[in-house]
């Protein structure tokens, strides 16, 4: 499979978690909301394989502790994750620029 192509379900999955988490944030104090997960390397792995789907699952993380309605969303550590996922797609928007910056300097000086 083509560099872009894993880089581009990459950026996919990335987007689909930023999603789950933000869905975490707004359920924070919905009685027995569970916290959802996606495990990247799990989705990474499976898109290239030729799936295009990404499965979302409730928190396996054992750090997680219910509150007393149930829920199992921690403010927290929904931001920390937030904010990890948000660098880490930022990386890879600035890998495919600097990819796409080289093709079209390759294909500026093939023309000379």
């Amino acid at each position: 499979m083509e560099v872009t192509a894993i880089l581009e379900k990459a950026l996919n999955i990335r987007a689909q978690y930023h999603k789950v988490l933000s869905g975490n944030i707004a359920n924070v104090e919905t009685p027995n909301y569970k916290e959802k997960d996606i495990d990247f390397q799990a989705e990474i792995q499976r898109n290239i394989g030729g799936s295009n789907h990404v499965e979302i699952r409730e928190s396996s993380d054992g750090d997680v502790i219910g509150s007393i309605d149930g829920n199992t969303v921690n403010m927290e550590n929904q931001i920390v994750k937030m904010t990890e996922n948000h660098m880490l797609f930022t990386s890879l928007v600035q890998v495919i620029s600097k990819k796409f910056s080289m093709m079209r300097y390759i294909i500026s000086e093939g023309r000379r």
